[in-house]
């Protein structure tokens, strides 16, 4: 997710403490939040088809999917 996006994300969320937000706004965060967690999940699943347990023979094993 681009720096500029995450950037907006805080600035709604500044005025959204402050009570400030038009409904454009509302829809705005919410679709910009949605976009954060899905690159976040896709990160996070990447980098455990990444992970590899290590046993304590040495052999080494990939995590299963669930």
């Amino acid at each position: 997710m681009e720096q500029r996006k995450i950037d907006r994300i805080n600035e709604l969320a500044r005025k959204a403490k402050a009570g400030e937000l038009t409904d454009e706004e509302k829809a705005e965060q919410a679709a910009l939040r949605a976009e954060y967690i899905a690159a976040y999940r896709e990160s996070l699943r990447a980098q455990l088809d990444h992970t590899v347990i290590v046993t304590p023979d040495g052999k080494k094993r990939p995590l299963r999917k669930k």
